[in-house]
């Protein structure tokens, strides 16, 4: 014996099962994100049901000057749809943050009015603090104003965002009438790069957690 020693092969078994279980455990992470993805995607489109006659404005971060610039697309987007349809009633939705000046709500009814949109057709709902509670004060408030929110709504956000905010919805709703979406852009890409990728991730949140408020 010359204390040579010899390789017998059973490391290289064992890294190939360790990057096997590795390989498979990204691959299943992959599956179980893309499938959220997908739904996001799906959902990032105008969709037209019935005759909406009410308009709800989710919110977004207020920056110290004014909306940020996801919640300017928001805003912009509804400019252009009410244009045409004057006698539609706005409800817009969000809170005030931590970081926040003011509401959302707040900070989207001046954009609004400042750019011609009539005070009395306007009801705010500034307490509510995440997607949820929106969707669940927002049909507190319609009813408590005689307004149906079974039927004839138009939801109004980013198109990422429309999945998410339509599942909570139809969840308060049984399902039940019509719902319309209007998909604004996302201007700013690398705040929408972001987004695509949290955004699935809060989808998977909202449908195991978010049943009540």
């Amino acid at each position: 014996m010359n204390g040579t020693v010899h390789y017998n092969g059973k490391r290289p078994a064992r890294g190939n099962r360790l990057l096997k279980v590795l390989l498979a455990l990204v691959l299943a992470g992959a599956i179980c994100f893309l499938i959220p993805f997908s739904a996001v995607l799906m959902g990032s489109k105008d969709v037209f049901q019935g005759d909406p006659q009410v308009m709800v404005v989710f919110g977004c971060q207020v920056k110290p000057w004014g909306p940020s610039i996801l919640l300017q697309d928001r805003l912009d987007t509804a400019l252009d749809y009410l244009e045409d349809h004057p006698d539609m009633q706005v409800i817009l939705t969000g809170g005030q943050g931590t970081d926040e000046p003011m509401s959302e709500a707040q900070c989207m009814y001046e954009y609004l009015t400042e750019h011609g949109l009539e005070e009395d057709r306007i009801l705010l709902e500034d307490q509510s603090r995440n997607t949820n509670q929106n969707v669940h004060y927002t049909v507190d408030l319609m009813e408590q104003r005689g307004l149906d929110p079974h039927q004839d709504v138009i939801l109004v956000s980013n198109g990422f965002h429309l999945t998410r905010i339509t599942m909570l919805w139809q969840r308060v709703l049984g399902k039940e009438g019509d719902i319309s979406t209007l998909a604004a852009p996302s201007s700013h890409f690398p705040t929408m790069l972001a987004m695509h990728i949290r955004e699935p991730l809060a989808l998977v949140k909202s449908f195991f957690l978010d049943w009540d408020v």
